[in-house]
């Protein structure tokens, strides 16, 4: 940390980027949601999802793309099955507004399904199955985004990066939680890569001839992401679409097109989540105890870290210490928020 840079409580940066939400179009409900979501991420280490995307978010709602003001339509359609359409509001809010009637499902049925269609969603995926383990549940969750991935085998963009998270308790320790995209990496993190003048690993994306490349530009600009391992990052990649698109309603990667509103920059999909309650299957020791030996086994095989401890490490360092921010983004986030 220098001299210029700056620490935050989770909340201030909240109350900072609920702010910005407002001033460029959002309601105060999915200001406060969005705003939540994004200083978590931050707080978490998620430099990809964090703050880094506010520009992005400001961008899209400023081109008329998404609306900021959308009220999720809830509807409860089977005995296990949730229905919400987003109408062109964020993903995030429509989760919120669900979670209830979800819940409710979850513990009478064991099993439920919450299908949102015409939803954005620009976020890290994490955020959305954590706290479900909290309360003892196993969750996943599926999202398509805008086409940017090569299948394998293929010669243009199809796929999304195509995120699966999935999030499981255990008892002694916090949840078991997993965000990976389906695509080689996580588009963010090209273009952090592009702003920082990094190289990218090999076999990690191609540029607008379809000729592997290691250069971030080139694949932002014509060129596209490879799914990782080959056919079968890809398959994946094909099962998020059929569950994040086919089956919720929303558009699939390679659908939407956001031509008329220059800046735009979230993608117009959809969003699947798992939800079960282990305890319906009478599991005799109990799903968190038995999760708790695995992880035991996992480190007497030699693994040092479980999926989710560098973001917990780094939640707890930032709850100590701070949210540091460095002046040049402090600089920007104050421009947005009309500071500056």
């Amino acid at each position: 940390m220098t001299d210029s840079d700056h620490r935050l409580s989770l909340s201030d940066l909240t109350a900072l980027l609920t702010r910005i939400f407002e001033r460029h179009g959002c309601s105060p409900e999915v200001a406060a949601i969005l705003a939540a979501n994004c200083a978590s991420a931050q707080r978490d280490g998620a430099d990809s999802h964090g703050v880094f995307r506010m520009p992005g978010y400001v961008s899209t709602l400023q081109s008329g793309w998404v609306d900021g003001r959308a009220v999720p339509q809830v509807h409860d359609v089977a005995p296990g099955f949730v229905r919400v359409d987003a109408r062109n509001g964020f993903a995030q809010p429509a989760l919120a507004a669900a979670r209830p009637l979800l819940l409710e499902k979850v513990r009478r049925n064991g099993i439920a399904l919450l299908a949102i269609r015409d939803s954005h969603h620009f976020a890290a995926l994490w955020p959305d199955v954590e706290p479900f383990a909290r309360q003892g549940l196993v969750a996943l969750s599926f999202v398509n985004s805008m086409a940017c991935v090569v299948p394998h085998g293929g010669h243009r963009a199809l796929f999304g990066t195509n995120p699966i998270a999935f999030a499981a308790p255990r008892a002694e320790g916090d949840p078991l939680v997993f965000d990976m995209a389906t695509s080689a990496m996580a588009h963010g993190d090209i273009q952090i890569a592009a702003r920082e003048g990094r190289q990218l690993p090999p076999e990690h994306g191609v540029d607008l001839a379809g000729q592997p490349t290691q250069d971030p530009q080139a694949v932002l600009q014509g060129g596209a992401l490879l799914p990782f391992g080959g056919h079968k990052g890809s398959a994946l990649s094909m099962m998020v679409e059929l569950l994040a698109a086919a089956l919720t309603g929303g558009d699939f990667s390679f659908d939407f097109s956001w031509e008329q509103h220059p800046g735009a920059q979230t993608p117009r999909t959809g969003q699947l989540l798992i939800v079960m309650d282990p305890s319906a299957g009478n599991s005799g020791a109990g799903f968190a105890r038995r999760a708790e030996d695995l992880v035991l086994a996992m480190r007497a095989a030699g693994q040092s870290r479980m999926p989710g401890e560098r973001r917990y490490r780094q939640r707890a360092q930032s709850d100590r210490e701070g949210i540091v921010l460095d002046a040049a983004t402090w600089q920007r986030l104050q421009e947005l928020a009309g500071a500056a």
